[in-house]
């Protein structure tokens, strides 16, 4: 396990002893400590109570689980809304709804592993395509099939950003997508409605699934589809059925958090510029960066010896070296560093001044 962290005000840490700005977790807008949904957390608890203790198609179908499907609903503009535990659990619930609907399965190289394990529950042929290549997955698709494609709308490991105009024109017309959407859900498009609304795709093939603890701040997740497909997943998902549902004080935050996102317009103007300032900068000094407005920087060391040398530049600018091992990234392991619309302006010159005797070498 990694070491221990004590985060103080949402965009610094304690760590060692030490505190150092925090450029890492998916918080996006650090709604996570938003009075409104600390307040809802607690209204939540003191009204509700903390648990339904039921399945949802037992005794546990709470008037809340209602209210924020219905909120979700409005927000992404979606047909329907299945709400679930959480994030990781969306990809699997669709994929029990789904199995025996699709001849094969077409996953990016690259995707998050909730796709990976969503992909075995479906019982169908597995192909791999190479990272966000729709050429790749034309050539890979079969004649008369019907297929299925799963993907990340941002890639969490360097925020890249899925080709979903190119990837509908290639599918054949019996063949979705499931786009796994958890790092865009509130960062992306005009209203926030993730990678759909960014590349100005529609969503009658595609199948969104997000989650309510990063841009939102909170926790669970939502599977975004047509009304039919909604009720084919609760019949056929064992994993939903059999599921605990989100305690109510979460839910009951969830909703203050959607609703500050809906109303508060200064928060992704204030993301993007925070993302575009920092880009431009590390750019300027000869990095290579994915021309992306996602809040992600990946750096990828050389060897260890540049990833020791990076360590102690970033501490000696007090930022946290959030260097990751995770499933789809460098095995060797990479610094990334995640943009919030609450950072201040001194602590991104901070993590710029830290990388600017290195940027041309990474």
């Amino acid at each position: 396990m990694p070491d221990l962290l004590q985060q103080v005000d949402r965009t610094w840490v304690i760590w060692k002893n030490r505190r150092l700005s925090y450029f890492a977790g998916c918080d996006y807008f650090r709604l996570a400590s938003h009075p409104k949904v600390i307040a809802a957390v607690k209204v939540g608890l003191a009204q509700y109570g903390l648990n339904v203790a039921a399945s949802r198609l037992t005794t546990g179908h709470h008037v809340l689980y209602d209210r924020l499907e219905k909120s979700l609903v409005e927000f992404f503009d979606a047909p329907a809304a299945l709400l679930v535990g959480n994030g990781y659990a969306t990809n699997l619930i669709a994929a029990q709804g789904l199995r025996g609907d699709y001849s094969h399965v077409l996953i990016d190289a690259r995707a998050h592993a909730s796709l990976q394990d969503a992909a075995d529950i479906l019982r169908c042929p597995i192909t791999e395509f190479k990272h966000r290549d729709p050429s790749d997955l034309t050539r890979r698709l079969k004649r008369k099939s019907r297929p299925l494609v799963l993907t990340d709308g941002v890639f969490s490991q360097d925020g890249e950003i899925a080709p979903l105009r190119e990837y509908l024109k290639a599918l054949p017309r019996g063949g979705m997508i499931l786009l796994d959407d958890a790092h865009s859900a509130g960062v992306l498009g005009a209203n926030g409605r993730g990678t759909l609304e960014f590349a100005n795709v529609p969503r009658s093939r595609i199948i969104q699934t997000v989650t309510l603890s990063k841009a939102f701040g909170v926790y669970g997740g939502a599977i975004l589809c047509g009304r039919a497909l909604r009720e084919k997943i609760i019949s056929g998902s064992r994993m939903f059925a059999g599921n605990t549902p989100l305690p109510l004080p979460l839910a009951n935050a969830s909703l203050a958090s959607i609703e500050i996102l809906r109303r508060d317009s200064s928060l992704r103007p204030r993301l993007n510029e925070n993302v575009k300032y920092i880009k431009n900068a590390l750019r300027s000094m000869g990095m290579t960066l994915p021309e992306t407005p996602a809040p992600i920087i990946a750096i990828i060391p050389r060897n260890s010896g540049q990833t020791r040398t990076l360590r102690k530049q970033l501490l000696a600018h007090d930022v946290l070296p959030s260097f990751i091992r995770y499933p789809g990234g460098p095995e060797s392991g990479y610094f990334r560093f995640v943009i919030s619309s609450k950072h201040s302006r001194s602590q991104l010159d901070s993590l710029i001044a830290s990388l600017t005797r290195h940027a041309a070498h990474l």
